[in-house]
């Protein structure tokens, strides 16, 4: 029964993977597929953005260096118009630094490339467990009346 309970909850994610090597990133996408995840898949910050504005994803696994519009900026402007996307960066050529500054910026989690399929895909269930745990805290304060407190819940988990 668990693994069907897995397998519903897997494809109600809205997953968008955003990277330039498109080879990683197809790749990526069809082992998302074969784990009942079917992501949207963006080539670049640019397409990742606009894609952002027609349907706000619940995770997003995101590349920091790419040709114009780089992760971190990336990241900067889906967390302000987003606040509850849930962002997992995940770079072949990221820094102590660069993690540092992706946390700060309300990043979910840092992997470096290579990663376990794994250990990606439970990153990703985790983005949108704890997505779906802030909502109903949220929920419940503005059901209670109390919107001051939904709203506090909803900015807190973007400094997680």
């Amino acid at each position: 029964m668990r693994g069907n309970k897995e397998s519903a909850v897997s494809k109600k994610i809205k997953l968008l993977l955003v990277d330039d090597e498109e080879n990683f990133i197809n790749t990526l996408a069809e082992r998302m597929k074969m784990r009942d995840m079917g992501p949207n898949v963006a080539h670049d910050g640019e397409t990742a953005l606009e894609m952002v504005k027609d349907e706000v994803p619940d995770v997003m696994v995101l590349d920091l260096r790419m040709p114009g519009i780089d992760g971190v900026e990336v990241l900067r402007k889906v967390k302000k118009a987003h606040p509850n996307v849930q962002v997992i960066i995940l770079t072949g050529h990221g820094s102590e630094q660069d993690q540092e500054l992706c946390m700060q910026l309300g990043a979910f989690e840092y992997h470096k490339k290579p990663v376990d399929i794994d250990r990606l895909v439970k990153s990703i269930k985790g983005a949108y467990r704890q997505k779906m745990e802030d909502m109903m805290v949220a929920a419940t304060f503005a059901q209670a009346g109390d919107f001051a407190d939904a709203d506090q819940v909803i900015h807190e988990s973007d400094e997680k």
